[in-house]
């Protein structure tokens, strides 16, 4: 198959897949007998990378997966497409998953003893159901509590290719008096006031909503 078609049906793919695909995933959309081979693909993405230079699209890797996406200087634009303004989550809420992000695999007691309070229920269920953690095992202690870490669409939500973008500890904001019981609060997501560990609270500045 000529190398410009295949850049074009890959380039075809990312533009309406709403997530990032894998090799394997591209290497699907081709039937058996014009299957190209991983060097093809690989060729491909980088033709396609070299496309977006200096224009409105990059194309991002993230865990062994690709997506096209906007860059980040686009954002005061693309945003007025969107008449719901997005979800604020409490400090609760972003410590938990900072905790996670960092410490992981990490059992919800875990948690508790570096944040120094009870964690919720319902933060485990906001953090499940938004797909940015979910539990990758169980610990070998009595009880076998769940373990928990971060997933990729963590990775996209926060514009990171891999955990190894994290910021330094030293970059985040310390919530807690001693070494020992430290919570940490992500950057880049927008604080809201404290709230509660169970309620979900609603903004009086246009209605937008914080999540426990």
């Amino acid at each position: 198959m000529n190398e410009i078609r295949i850049r074009d049906i890959v380039q075809a793919a990312l533009l309406v897949a709403g997530e990032p695909l894998t090799l394997e995933r591209l290497e699907s959309l081709f039937a058996d007998e014009a299957r190209p081979g991983r060097e093809e693909l690989l060729q491909a993405l980088d033709d396609i990378r070299d496309t977006c230079n200096e224009g409105p699209l990059e194309l991002q890797c993230i865990e062994k997966a690709y997506r096209l996406q906007t860059r980040a200087e686009y954002a005061p634009w693309l945003n007025r497409l969107f008449a719901e303004r997005p979800a604020r989550y409490s400090r609760a809420v972003l410590e938990t998953l900072a905790v996670i992000a960092y410490r992981q695999p990490t059992t919800r007691g875990e948690i508790e003893a570096i944040r120094g309070v009870a964690v919720s229920s319902d933060i485990i269920k906001t953090l499940v159901s938004r797909e940015w953690i979910r539990q990758v095992g169980t610990k070998e202690v009595p009880g076998r509590p769940a373990l928990y870490g971060t997933t990729r669409a963590f990775l996209e939500h926060f514009n990171l290719t891999s955990l190894g973008e994290l910021p330094p500890l030293s970059e985040l904001r310390i919530a807690a008096d001693d070494e020992a019981s430290q919570a940490l609060v992500p950057m880049g997501e927008p604080m809201g006031p404290e709230a509660t560990e169970s309620e979900a609270t609603e903004s009086e500045e246009g209605g937008s909503e914080e999540i426990l």
